[in-house]
């Protein structure tokens, strides 16, 4: 598969050609995967220096790719800091997450309250893996990871998903807390 021409442009018409033809999330986020990688290791066509810029406070960057007007259909290059990462969080949509320069380890939950007290949340972790560059993870709504970057430099990932997250009433969760909050991020 020749990925070196693969632009963001091209994926967007490949992603509104798969969300036009299928509906089930599932089959979206199978036929969304290789896509992914294809963009992720065409990251000449479309990465820029500028997307190595995180938010010292948020401890990531999160760079706007693409987002259909009524916010569905978002991609995003996410910038990493060293030593830093998310809270464990939802995406509130599916996802498919494709790693483009450097590793980046996610922890994954499943929540384990009956969810009938808001603002309250139980997680246990299932597992844990490290992604590197070409690697894919898509996860279904409803999901909850965490992402970190254990190395010693910025690292970036390609970020797909089926509407903007700042649109989705996603969470953020403290497991020692047992609290659940809005997570909303900073848009570069």
């Amino acid at each position: 598969m020749d990925t070196s021409a693969y632009s963001i442009p091209q994926l967007v018409e490949d992603l509104r050609e798969i969300r036009a033809q299928s509906k089930d999330e599932r089959e979206i986020m199978n036929r969304v995967r290789p896509l992914a990688r294809r963009a992720a290791l065409a990251k000449d066509a479309w990465l820029k220096p500028e997307m190595y810029r995180a938010d010292a406070e948020q401890g990531f960057g999160v760079h706007l790719l693409h987002e259909e007007p009524d916010h569905t259909l978002a991609v995003f290059a996410v910038s990493w800091l060293p030593g830093r990462g998310t809270p464990p969080h939802d995406h509130g949509t599916w996802a498919v997450v494709a790693g483009v320069d450097g590793p980046e380890l996610n922890r994954f939950f499943e929540r384990t309250d009956d969810r009938s007290r808001p603002g309250h949340a139980q997680l246990k972790q299932t597992g844990a893996k490290t992604f590197g560059v070409g690697d894919v993870l898509a996860m279904p709504t409803g999901a909850v990871h965490v992402v970190w970057n254990e190395s010693d430099a910025v690292s970036v990932s390609l970020h797909i998903y089926g509407k903007h997250v700042n649109f989705t009433q996603r969470s953020q969760f403290d497991p020692d807390k047992q609290t659940e909050t809005p997570f909303v991020v900073t848009v570069a």
